[in-house]
């Protein structure tokens, strides 16, 4: 009995010892289970997630042409605020952009005829002046004395012909009778033509001092703005030297120089030949400002090889004098009117690669992706040749969020609450989609047919 219960203790301490160390492990992999069951969750969340409502219902279809980003299962079945726009019908004008530089229509360095001292100056500088407004002045004393001189020696050879003209009838009548010879009297006759030359030269000398005199009062060729002065009175001028006296810029009316690709030029030429006065805007370093509004004067007659541009030459009233010589500026030639389009602003057109496209809001608001043909663009409108009608509803903010089919709350452009979105379109030739039509409109960017953009 004692044998046996010696046996055992052994046993029962030994099988004691085992099982605990099998119980530790499992208690202590509790986290790992944790962690499984974490990344299944995590995974089917994610899964769910990145699929679309009609995705999810039918697992082998492809993925929905147009799906903005964002429009996965995640929006179930809300419904998608978004800014819309009516299509309408009107005109759209056609213009060819261009970098201008404003050149003064005439420019004039006024420079002295005569040499003398400067005695005055009659202009202030930056002064507007009118043809033949005093300028400067020189000195006219030494002209005035040449002058009284060439008068002088007039006077004094016209007296000596008069003498020889009465001697000359004294030896017609005495060679009448015969008293003198006839070589005397031709010598006399001589004489007197002699004094006619003398006389003839005397009025030309005058003539040039009372020029001279002229060119000492120095006075404005053409009508314009006076720069700084370039020399002070009291200084000596010469009509050698190489600076002049002051320029002078016409400014009303001014030219605008600006360069177009080669290819535009065959569509104005065509203009100018038939006779169609071509518009002209100039706006300003920005292309946000309408500066003056002129017309197209003409254009070179060569096409710059370096460049493959051709020059073209606008005028502008200025009136307001707006424009200034060498200022930089942005050139809109307008050379054509697309008629009877239909017109959305320029945020509903979207691009994809089935093409251009748009978002249409049916009348149970939802939205449907319409393949559209782009005619013109013009600022902040579009011109489409196909496939809208005038008054479908388009989509011109929110996009992002869409997919064929979505549903969306619509709200009118230039309604409250819009987020300052703005239609643009309008019918008829005088339509806002002109941005030129009032100073200080966005200026356009034009291609035609949607190939260029």
């Amino acid at each position: 009995m004692g044998q046996l219960n010696s046996m055992d203790l052994p046993e029962s301490g030994s099988h004691t010892a085992t099982d605990a160390p099998a119980a530790k492990p499992s208690k202590s992999l509790w986290w790992l289970w944790l962690l499984i069951v974490a990344g299944i969750v995590l995974g089917v969340w994610y899964f769910r997630g990145s699929r679309t409502p009609s995705e999810a219902a039918n697992p082998s279809a492809p993925a929905t042409s147009g799906k903005g980003r964002g429009a996965g299962g995640s929006m179930g079945n809300f419904v998608v605020p978004v800014v819309v726009a009516a299509a309408q019908r009107g005109d759209l004008p056609v213009y060819f952009n261009g970098l201008g530089t404003v050149t003064a229509f005439n420019t004039v360095t006024v420079h002295s005829r005569v040499d003398g001292q400067l005695v005055n100056v009659a202009y202030r500088e930056g002064q507007y002046v009118h043809e033949g407004d005093l300028l400067v002045q020189i000195d006219p004393r030494p002209f005035q004395v040449q002058l009284q001189s060439a008068q002088g020696t007039l006077a004094k050879d016209q007296a000596l012909r008069k003498d020889a003209e009465v001697n000359l009838e004294r030896y017609k009548l005495l060679f009448k009778e015969g008293v003198i010879p006839q070589q005397q009297l031709d010598t006399q006759a001589a004489l007197v033509g002699q004094y006619d030359g003398s006389i003839r030269a005397d009025e030309s000398a005058i003539a040039n001092a009372q020029l001279q005199l002229t060119y000492s009062r120095i006075t404005a060729p053409i009508s314009g703005r006076v720069g700084l002065r370039l020399v002070d009175p009291g200084n000596i001028v010469h009509a050698t030297d190489a600076n002049g006296l002051v320029v002078i810029t016409q400014l009303q009316p001014i030219a605008v120089l600006f360069s177009l690709p080669q290819d535009q030029l065959p569509q104005v030429s065509a203009k100018l030949r038939a006779g169609v006065q071509l518009s002209v805007d100039a706006f300003d370093r920005d292309d946000t400002l309408k500066i003056a509004s002129g017309k197209l004067l003409t254009f070179d007659n060569e096409i710059d090889p370096t460049t493959g541009t051709y020059k073209l030459k606008s005028v502008f009233n200025n009136t307001d004098n707006a424009l200034f010589p060498n200022q930089f500026v942005n050139v809109h030639l307008l050379v054509d009117t697309k008629h009877d389009l239909t017109i959305v602003p320029a945020p509903a057109i979207q691009r994809g690669p089935q093409g251009t496209y748009v978002y249409a809001v049916g009348s149970d608001n939802t939205v449907k992706i319409r393949p559209v043909t782009i005619a013109q663009t013009t600022g902040n409108s579009v011109g489409l040749a196909s496939g809208l009608n005038t008054g479908d509803t388009v989509v011109i903010d929110g996009q992002d969020k869409l997919q064929d089919g979505s549903k969306v709350n619509p709200t009118m452009a230039g309604a409250g609450g819009s987020g300052g979105a703005q239609s643009s379109t309008s019918s008829g030739t005088n339509s806002p989609a002109n941005p030129n039509a009032t100073a200080g409109s966005k200026p356009s960017r034009s291609q035609s047919g949607g190939s260029r953009r």
